[in-house]
């Protein structure tokens, strides 16, 4: 499973490579990097965009047509809807998500700057983001984009995950700790 998930990583990150430089030379990386985040919102909010692309009974002409009409549709730069239709093509759309991740890694060491993932178990109010960019790139020495996202699970706190770095701060590892604790006690 492991060998599986780094194979994946390493297939994205030649996608996010080849989309990466190709905009870099057509002095697109702006509208590119728009247009993934977009296309990012737009499968996190469709459930059934995501099984659409998941779906492995659709031909895979029939895939790079649904995809590239899709992204004509909304707008999306060309070089976004050509990659989407080589994903499609190669029935690789299910790596997308990691393939925007790498294509903002790229952008992000590109400008001298880090990406830290927050993960919370609500919603944070942008005053507390402002803080915690603050402090983050106080700590990394760089200007710092915060990725965001909601998990319930950890019942309550955080975690911060920067590069290779990761501080969790929140109550279900806590009570994972106690019970632990507890454990060693009985």
């Amino acid at each position: 499973m492991a060998a599986r998930s780094a194979a994946s990583s390493s297939v994205a990150q030649r996608y996010a490579a080849a989309l990466f430089e190709l905009a870099r030379e057509r002095e697109a990386l702006d509208a590119v990097a728009r247009d993934l985040d977009r296309l990012e919102a737009m499968l996190a909010e469709s459930p059934d965009l995501r099984r659409t692309l998941d779906n492995p009974l659709l031909a895979r002409d029939e895939l790079e047509r649904t995809v590239t009409g899709l992204a004509e549709r909304v707008g999306l730069d060309p070089l976004v809807r050509n990659a989407l239709g080589v994903l499609a093509q190669h029935r690789r759309l299910g790596l997308l998500p990691q393939t925007i991740a790498q294509f903002r890694e790229r952008l992000a060491e590109l400008r001298g700057e880090a990406t830290a993932e927050i993960v919370s178990a609500a919603p944070l109010p942008e005053e507390d983001l402002e803080r915690l960019r603050e402090a983050i790139a106080r700590f990394a020495g760089k200007k710092v984009r915060l990725a965001t996202r909601v998990d319930p699970e950890l019942l309550a706190g955080l975690t911060v995950r920067i590069g290779s770095k990761m501080v969790d701060a929140s109550l279900r590892r806590r009570l994972r700790q106690l019970e632990m604790v507890m454990k060693g006690v009985g």
